[in-house]
Order: structure tokens, then sequence, then C-alpha cells
């Protein structure tokens, strides 16, 4: 297990955002309105999520212009708005002002978000969106490799929060090698560091599960972890409501230091 201090004398609690992209890409499956991820949204608040995800790609495969608009209007608590960083995007999310906008690389050929965004390389065009979003009163959060020429290329151009991408984590898990699971926690908790030292909040997402989430949510920086896929991978065998609660679960021993 990768090693750390004890955050619970020092840091605050860690939030869990619930993604519920995937539910919207089982319904754009079949066509229809089933299963609604509104519901699904309202279903993880109702178990302890605190707050909601969605990312609206550029080509709608999974989350629709109505679904953002709908969980703006029917949810309680924070909308997380994950995004490109366009010109349509932006407007769309200066229309609907989300809590949050987290600006994500959009490939239309992957599958999933592969990796950060390239801070350094786009600072230009990234700290406009940054500008016009925080402007609004919208908090942007830049998601990026744990790099630390990254976080600070965030930091210079203005992001108040970045959202480390924690997939090269989950892979070295899968690896079962301490060695580069030790390595890639390393990154991470570097990163992070570096990122509260400079006054961000630091954020964390994309391959988290059961196994390895506590060993990320132990970093004492780490103030929100944004998990979907597994989440509702779960849910499909114990229902949402037993899976959110079990994540909420393990996020609150690993931040007081009960780690399994």
């Amino acid at each position: 297990m990768p090693q750390g201090p004890n955050p619970a004398a020092e840091f605050p609690p860690c939030r869990l955002g619930v993604n519920i992209d995937h539910v919207a890409t089982i319904r754009n499956a079949r066509g229809g309105d089933e299963p609604d991820p509104v519901r699904a949204a309202q279903l993880a608040i109702a178990a302890g999520a605190d707050g909601i995800t969605a990312h609206l790609r550029e080509d709608r495969r999974h989350i629709r212009d109505d679904d953002v608009a709908r969980l703006k209007a029917e949810i309680d608590r924070p909308l997380n708005f994950e995004m490109a960083a366009t010109e349509e995007m932006l407007r769309i999310c200066l229309a609907t002002a989300p809590h949050a906008a987290c600006l994500v690389p959009e490939k239309r050929e992957e599958r999933t978000t592969e990796g950060g965004l390239d801070v350094a390389g786009a600072s230009s065009v990234l700290e406009k969106v940054v500008g016009e979003l925080g402007n609004a009163g919208i908090r942007v959060s830049l998601f990026i490799d744990p790099d630390p020429v990254q976080v600070e290329a965030a930091h210079r151009i203005g992001a108040p929060v970045i959202e480390l991408h924690t997939g090269d984590y989950h892979h070295a898990a899968l690896s079962t090698t301490p060695v580069k699971i030790q390595a890639a926690w390393n990154a991470i908790n570097k990163a992070a560091t570096q990122a509260h030292e400079l006054g961000l909040e630091v954020h964390a997402g994309h391959g988290l599960n059961f196994t390895n989430v506590s060993n990320i949510a132990s970093i004492p920086a780490m103030r929100e972890l944004n998990i979907g896929h597994f989440l509702i991978s779960e849910s499909v065998f114990v229902g949402l409501d037993v899976a959110v609660r079990e994540m909420k679960r393990l996020i609150s021993d690993a931040r007081t230091g009960r780690l399994v």
C-alpha cells in the first residue's frame, strides 16, 4: 500500500462527486428515455453524493443538452459541468451557469478521456476560457496529469482548482507491481502537495474504484474525488444507493486514517 501521512488532524473531509454520464450511455444505446440520468443523480445525492458531474461531449454520445438543463433545474447539489474548451461549450456553460466547470481534453475517436490537458502548451486558449467562466461566478477546474509543469501552468493562468488524472495509478494498481503502484501514487501525492502549496484546490478522478480509492483519498491535499464509470457499473449488481454509500465510507475512512 502506498505510504503517506495521516491527514485527519490537518485536512478537511474529501467530497464525492458522482459522474452520471454512463447512465445516459445505456439510455442512448437503445434510444428513448430510460434509464434517466437525472433520476440517477437524485438517487446518488440521496445516498450521500456531494455533487454531480456530467460531461457534455461534442458528439453527444451520452449526456445531451436537455440532460444538462434538467440537472441544473432538478438537483439540489452542485453540478460540475465537464467540457472541452470550445466556443460552443463555453456558450452552453455560461447559459447553464452550473456551480463548477471542469475543462477536459476531448478527441472524437477516444472511448473516454485518455489523459490530462496540456495547459503549458495551450495556456492562451485555456486562460481565456478560465477567465470568462470565473467572471461568471463558475468555479473552474483543469483536468491534468500529475505533472509539476502542468500544475504550475494551471496556477499561472488563474485556475482555482485542478483535477488530477488518476488513470496511470489505476493501471499500475492492476499490474499488482508494488514499485509501479508506489511510483504512480507518489506522482499524484507530489502534484497534489505542490498544487495545495500554490493555493489551488485539488480534486482527482479516472479509474477509481473500491479497491484503489482509499490510497487516493488519503492524500492530505485531496478535497474531491469524481467517480462515474465504476459506480454505475457496480450499481448494476448492488444498486446505486449501495455503491455510493460504500464509496463514501471508504473515502471517509481514508481521511480519518482507518485504511484497510
